[in-house]
């Protein structure tokens, strides 16, 4: 990322959420690829250090320096960091590293670690209660401000303290052992380079920086650490400045309001960007995908959460604003109820009709033979100013649902608003009983994925889709009766229930195997229909039975560390919780033809299984920097590729089970596969939007599961 990212973080410091309440503050890292736009020519850095200050490079056989603004050659040079070793050991064979330790010199060799307090050197062989090291090629050795000496090697990292060794591996977390620099920080941290990205250990615990999301090149030649603990980071590509700058949540979501306001927002809906030149987001122009209406509500639910929490007026007017967006994507077609996935001005660069004629659409039957050959893709809104999109999906409809719900509840406050919501969910569920439970596009056909019929589920070709599909169509009839207060809704959803046994499907929501059916997409609109299912259901027996889908669902992708789905889970797990304290459910009046079942349910799902400080750690660590990266995990130690037979390569784990942090991993959007080591999300030429971060956010912070 540019460094505008380090000065733009600057201007929230010091701004407060709630006036006089001091907030949690954590360490957000940022980064800037120095390039020539700051006076660096292009090439490989061998070298950085501080002149004072101030760090110098050499580059290209000569040296420059930064004044804090922008890169100009120097008369100093950098000295050989390693100083001058005499006498060495016997057999040590070549010197790789040196560094002064205490009162002692310490040596890192071709074969072997040496300590020496004067002319005589001694070998170290390191060992702890797992390992036993004489370790080689030694081009690692740091002594960081606590007094401890580490080293990387082959075999991997180890440190002394006090005369006590640690030596870590890939199952300790160490990410990658070719070893080629190390630098200590002021607090205890150590950087260590790699040919293969930066590691920085901190308590115990390895951060890693590779791919261009964080250097310019992977292959890091030196590395020195400023006095504030920023790390600057020569590679064979340029230079890399990574800063820990103390931020709160708060400021954190006024940053990714501001992002999507700035760079991804058409019309009012949310959207992706793409970039003219890579990595580039001042060429960034604004897109179309088949989601606008998803990733809309996204963002409205988001400030519809932070109003009720905080009766901002801005979180409300954004709120509104998506509303209507998400309103306008049903009133603009071709009939009552029936959602656009986008709408553009008529006069879109993009030959959009062009790009999806019939002709498209048979090669796209050539390898997927359920592709709808529709044309128009996009037919003309009636007053002729604008396209829209058709052939949507359920995606879409899981977005409108939950946030309907979720505006009519905590945003709406006048007559008109609120009629406006019961207007368009009428409309949508109306539409959906109309045509049997199906979307139904301009052709009179039923969209690919939008079908939720009976007769569908019964089928070959809709079995895997019976569960999901069921839940979704009872959380619309759940939020449709909720909304509008029509009793007609339950009485559709009591049919599906006495006649095709949509509550019994819901309760296996998602497909978990084989691999092709598990989709992490599906994800997202389970547990967003759950949202509205659970939170609207007025039966004991009902409740209990979306309880267990719940918890289903929520434990295959619990180690995923998706702040979304973590968030949602606790938020109806914990108000399960206390519909239980308060006696909503009578277990002796519940399932009487099996008796044990209610209470059994009840004493097994009386307490959240959430562990929160996955979802912190997420929250904290999405990066500011939102471009889609191509990102390679797959040589990492600590990765546990996937066993799963059928299972595609690149899908893996840390050796703790979890996935890895978000700010390692190619992706930061929260719909995505977070076990897939190896992933590209646009390559550079894509910006994401910040509605990834808000929406876990003030959804976490509204239902009491983080504090801020």
């Amino acid at each position: 990322m540019m460094r505008f990212l380090l000065s733009a973080l600057l201007i929230f410091v010091n701004f407060s959420f709630i006036s006089g309440k001091k907030e949690k503050q954590f360490f957000q890292d940022v980064v800037c690829i120095h390039s020539a736009q700051h006076g660096l020519p292009d090439g490989t850095v061998r070298k950085v250090e501080f002149l004072g200050k101030h760090p110098v490079v050499v580059l290209q056989g000569k040296s420059y320096g930064w004044n804090g603004e922008k890169w100009s050659p120097v008369k100093n040079r950098i000295t050989n960091k390693n100083k001058p070793i005499e006498n060495l050991p016997e057999g040590c064979g070549e010197l790789l590293a040196s560094v002064s330790y205490g009162k002692k010199t310490a040596i890192g060799c071709e074969n072997g670690i040496y300590l020496s307090s004067g002319s005589k050197w001694e070998a170290v062989l390191p060992f702890d209660e797992n390992y036993s090291w004489s370790p080689r090629n030694v081009r690692a050795l740091a002594a960081d401000t606590r007094g401890r000496l580490w080293f990387g090697a082959r075999e991997g990292v180890g440190r002394i303290d006090k005369g006590k060794w640690k030596l870590f591996t890939g199952r300790e977390g160490l990410p990658y052992n070719n070893f080629t620099c190390a630098a200590a920080g002021p607090a205890g941290e150590v950087w260590f380079g790699t040919t293969k990205g930066a590691i920085r250990v901190e308590d115990d615990y390895f951060y890693y920086r590779a791919t261009r999301r964080w250097l310019p090149d992977d292959h890091v030649n030196d590395i020195a650490v400023d006095e504030s603990g920023t790390a600057w980071i020569a590679t064979n590509s340029g230079l890399s400045e990574i800063a820990s700058k103390s931020m709160t949540y708060e400021e954190k979501a006024d940053y990714f309001t501001d992002q999507v306001e700035a760079r991804h927002n058409r019309m009012g809906f949310v959207c992706q960007s793409y970039l003219k030149e890579q990595f580039n987001i001042g060429t960034s122009e604004l897109a179309i995908s088949d989601n606008d209406g998803l990733y809309t509500a996204m963002y409205g639910a988001a400030h519809a959460f932070k109003y009720a929490r905080t009766k901002d007026r801005k979180a409300r007017e954004l709120a509104v604003r998506s509303f209507y967006a998400c309103k306008w994507l049903v009133d603009i077609t071709h009939e009552p109820g029936f959602p656009a996935r986008v709408i553009i001005p008529i006069d879109w660069p993009e030959p959009v009709n062009e790009q999806y004629g019939h002709e498209y659409n048979k090669r796209k039957q050539e390898g997927d033979p359920f592709w709808k050959d529709i044309y128009p893709r996009f037919p003309k809104s009636k007053d002729g100013k604008y396209r829209w999109k058709c052939d949507t999906s359920s995606d879409e409809l899981a977005g409108h649902y939950f946030y309907y719900a979720i505006f009519y509840d905590l945003v709406a406050e006048t007559d008109q608003e609120k009629a406006d919501v019961r207007q368009v969910v009428a409309d949508i569920t109306d539409h959906l009983i109309r045509h049997g439970f199906c979307l139904v596009d301009h052709d009179g056909k039923p969209t690919r994925w939008a079908n939720f019929q009976p007769e569908f589920f019964h089928s070959v070709w809709g079995w895997e889709q019976r569960g999901l599909n069921s839940m979704m169509m009872l959380s619309f009839l759940n939020v449709a009766s909720h909304v509008t207060g029509d009793s007609k809704y339950d009485e559709v959803a009591k049919m599906l229930r006495d006649k095709h046994n949509y509550h019994i499907n819901a309760m296996h929501a998602k497909e978990y195997f084989p691999p092709e059916n598990a989709v992490p997409w599906d994800n997202n609109l389970c547990l967003m229909s759950m949202y509205g299912l659970m939170n609207y259901e007025k039966d004991p027996e009902l409740l209990i039975m979306y309880r267990n889908a719940l918890e289903n669902a929520w434990l295959h992708i619990s180690k995923q560390k998706n702040a979304y789905w973590d968030g949602i889970y606790g938020a109806l797990a914990n108000s399960f919780s206390e519909k239980i304290k308060a006696g909503f459910f009578k277990p002796d009046e519940l399932f009487t033809d099996n008796p044990l079942f209610a209470d059994a349910a009840l004493k097994r799902f009386a307490k959240s299984s959430l562990n929160t400080k996955f979802m912190e750690e997420t929250l904290r660590r999405i990066p500011l920097d939102l471009i889609g990266y191509t990102m390679d995990n797959t040589h990492r130690l600590d990765v546990v590729p996937d066993p799963t037979p059928g299972q595609e390569a690149g899908i893996g784990w840390r050796t703790d089970g979890y996935a890895l942090p978000i700010d390692e991993r190619g992706h930061v959007r929260l719909d995505r596969d977070a076990f897939a080591i190896y992933y590209s999300e646009g390559n550079g030429y894509s910006e994401h939007e910040g509605t990834f971060y808000l929406l876990p956010y003030y959804l976490a912070l509204y239902h009491n599961l983080i504090e801020n």
